[in-house]
């Protein structure tokens, strides 16, 4: 077996046997589940006041009960929500070595450092992307189940081709949470980090350069970004991209030349 193979088989079966990959799938089941709940809700208020899931003065003005409506708030969740729980999925993958003192073995076998970086990065990929799928389709089913109106195929495809993209910018965006669980050496940083990352995105995207700034692009791509005033680009995704290289680039940097003293 080479080293990548290893190192590649060896990431995944700590995933596996790990709750933190399967608790981020939990916690992201959850977002599809209240977006239904919220279109039952609107599409008969009466209904849910005498069921008790509505209070007897709450007013609802989010929205209408279709197929649009039920997209966007999906796609808001894929994005925002995947913005705070990939970042406690890639905290978890870099940041556990530390935590638990395993590193130095790590470390000291012959598997290149850099093999061991992009190992991780391929696990927290693959579990990103498997989430995401997940979530759209159950969205999907819970949609179908409820009975919206207005479904438009184009419209669907359009919308699942925005949330799609917008998932897989938020995986690749990870790279930076990764760089800071290495030079953290744990979870605080990177999850400190995705914070701070989130709470500048959505101001950014209020004052209008949401579309410019890489972590604002994923939710503006899904539907969540309304307030800015230009949409999303090709120079967009690539301030993305080029972000994305950037952290990765520093953090192979990171793991190959700091001083590990975990």
């Amino acid at each position: 077996m080479s080293p990548f193979r290893a190192a590649l088989t060896t990431e995944f079966l700590k995933a596996r046997h790990s709750r933190v990959p399967w608790g981020v799938a939990v916690g992201f089941s959850i977002a599809p589940l209240v977006g239904g709940l919220f279109m039952i809700i609107l599409k008969d208020p009466d209904a849910a006041r005498s069921l008790g899931l509505l209070g007897t003065k709450a007013q609802l003005t989010a929205g209408t009960a279709d197929w649009p409506t039920y997209l966007n708030l999906l796609g808001q969740a894929v994005a925002i929500g995947g913005a705070i729980l990939f970042a406690f999925l890639t905290a978890w993958v870099f940041g556990r070595e530390f935590v638990d003192r395993t590193v130095r073995g790590l470390l000291a076998n012959p598997t290149s450092r850099t093999t061991i970086v992009v190992a991780k990065y391929i696990v927290i990929a693959t579990w990103g992307l498997a989430i995401s799928v997940w979530v759209i389709a159950l969205g999907l089913s819970i949609g179908a189940l409820i009975g919206l109106p207005g479904w438009s195929t184009d419209d669907a495809l359009r919308a699942l081709e925005g949330i799609g993209l917008a998932a897989a910018l938020t995986i690749a965006l990870q790279a930076a949470t990764a760089f800071f669980a290495g030079v953290g050496r744990g979870y605080i940083a990177p999850l400190a980090w995705a914070v701070l990352m989130f709470a500048a995105s959505q101001v950014l995207a209020v004052l209008g350069w949401g579309a410019w700034f890489p972590w604002s692009v994923p939710a503006i791509l899904a539907g969540a970004g309304g307030t800015a005033v230009e949409p999303v680009t090709v120079g967009g995704v690539t301030m993305v991209m080029m972000a994305v290289v950037a952290a990765m680039g520093a953090t192979i940097a990171w793991w190959e030349h700091a001083d590990q003293t975990g």
